[in-house]
């Protein structure tokens, strides 16, 4: 009798016992949220970065104080005086999409260290101008290089922090930077004036130069991308596109000069369309062309730059009319409208601080949407100005705007470039500057075409500049039924 027979107690086999469960392994820890907290190196590159943009937006702003002086000082003219503002516009926004995707092709190191060279070389230049040929021509190759080192500075960030908190913490502080260049700029470039107007062209050199220095060790090696055999640089496309931008950007400038012909401002805008149709039709025939088409046709990308575009042309509208407001109505001196206007800066504060928690929080969608609604806010509360308000009256508006800028800028540059390949950020950065160029010249052509309307003569009459005032208010209106209608698609989609 078998042994499983005798503990039966019957001539037959008791059943097996049913085998016990195994056991199921212990549940894998979810993985730990990831950090936006930077590393040491990270936050140097970061810093050098940060202070290439700050650069930018300081060097504009005190030049726009400095002006007066510097046409007293060299007797020039009006005109030639606005030429000093419009090189530089040409020479950024004209070239801003080929400096973008050369970072992409030559690499982004290589390319952000030599502009920043040109930078340094020409802004003392411009410092050492005995002619206002001289200085118009240093201003024109400023922009040229800020058109190259900007976006390269920007792929910089995309390329080495991954999508997500870092990164966005990563834009948002540069984001934060750039307004706080402008901001300071005002009140840096009346004390410089005072000293001397050229001050505010060797400030920058300085400020360049340690900049150039500290990037050499700082910033990361990238290689350009492996070229196929036989595959060239496309020359036709840039040179289509890079025409088309010169004559457009030029043409938006044309339109805010007193006694501009129309003629000729038609002839410009038709000549840059026909020059950007040209480069479609180049870039659809490129092996390896200068833009990949396929990028512009993404919903997202379309809508952060559209919203770039009106909210830089609201806010450079706003800031100039308030400005004129202030020195030619009021009277007030270069150093007291700087520091009026410092409240706006309050988002170089808020930017890296506040606007992270509300991102992860709400989104971006809806955080751009906040920010558009708050300036839309902001600049209606200055419609009804008066001609002796005093500042506790404009207090709300110089806060609301800085409040605005934080919520709107920093996330735009995220929605702008998340989801673009890599070996695409330097274009995508390109694109998203461009907005921002085209968008404050035609916010600064739009309130003087306006405001000379109502005026007829270019006074300082009250009315001019309340009328002015509607346009950065329907700009970002618009700017936020651009964003609003994002926010719709997704939740349908």
């Amino acid at each position: 009798m078998s042994a499983s027979s005798a503990v039966s107690g019957t001539g037959t086999p008791a059943p097996a016992a049913p085998a016990a469960p195994a056991a199921a392994p212990p549940p894998a820890p979810a993985a730990p949220p990831p950090s936006a907290r930077l590393t040491g190196r990270e936050t140097a590159v970061l810093l050098v970065l940060c202070g290439a943009i700050f650069l930018e937006g300081v060097d504009v702003a005190m030049l726009n104080v400095a002006l007066p002086s510097i046409r007293a000082d060299l007797g020039m003219d009006t005109g030639s005086l606005s030429w000093v503002l419009s090189a530089y516009v040409l020479g950024y926004g004209g070239f801003m999409l080929l400096g973008g995707r050369t970072a992409d092709l030559l690499g982004r190191r290589r390319t952000f260290l030599f502009w920043l060279t040109v930078f340094v070389l020409f802004s003392g230049a411009g410092g050492l101008a005995g002619a206002p040929w001289v200085l118009v021509l240093a201003r024109f190759a400023t922009g040229l290089a800020a058109a190259f080192m900007t976006p390269a500075g920007l792929a910089i960030i995309t390329t080495a922090f991954a999508e997500g908190p870092r990164r966005n913490r990563a834009l948002l502080l540069y984001a934060g930077t750039a307004a706080a260049g402008f901001s300071l700029g005002l009140v840096a470039g009346g004390l410089l004036t005072a000293i001397s107007w050229r001050w505010v062209f060797f400030a920058p050199v300085l400020l360049a130069g340690a900049l150039l220095l500290a990037a050499l060790p700082l910033l990361p090696r990238d290689r350009p991308p492996a070229r196929r055999p036989g595959e060239r640089f496309d020359l036709a496309g840039a040179a289509t596109v890079t025409g088309a931008m010169l004559l457009l950007v030029h043409t938006v400038v044309r339109i805010g000069e007193p006694g501009a012909a129309a003629v000729p401002t038609l002839a410009e805008a038709a000549g840059g369309l026909a020059l950007l149709a040209a480069f479609v039709a180049v870039e659809r025939r490129s092996a390896a062309p200068l833009v990949r088409l396929g990028l512009l046709r993404s919903g997202p990308l379309l809508r952060a730059n559209l919203g770039a575009l009106l909210f830089a042309g609201s806010f450079f509208g706003f800031q100039f009319t308030v400005t004129l407001y202030l020195q030619d109505l009021r009277g007030w001196t270069p150093l007291q409208t700087g520091l009026a206007l410092l409240a706006v800066g309050a988002d170089a504060v808020l930017a890296p601080t506040l606007t992270p928690r509300l991102v992860d929080r709400f989104g971006t969608v809806r955080v751009i949407l906040g920010g558009f609604g708050l300036a839309t806010l902001s600049y209606a509360l200055f419609l009804p100005v008066g001609p002796d308000w005093s500042y506790p009256m404009m207090f709300p508006t110089m806060i609301l705007t800085g409040l605005a800028f934080a919520l709107a800028y920093g996330p735009l540059t995220i929605a702008a470039t998340d989801g673009v390949a890599e070996e695409e950020q330097g274009l995508a950065g390109g694109l998203l500057n461009t907005a921002f160029q085209f968008g404050a010249a035609l916010g600064l052509s739009a309130v003087t075409a306006v405001h000379l309307a109502v005026t007829g003569d270019g006074g300082a009459g009250l009315d001019g500049f309340r009328a002015a005032l509607v346009v950065p208010v329907a700009a970002v209106a618009l700017g936020a039924l651009v964003t609003a209608l994002g926010l719709r698609g997704r939740r349908s989609s």
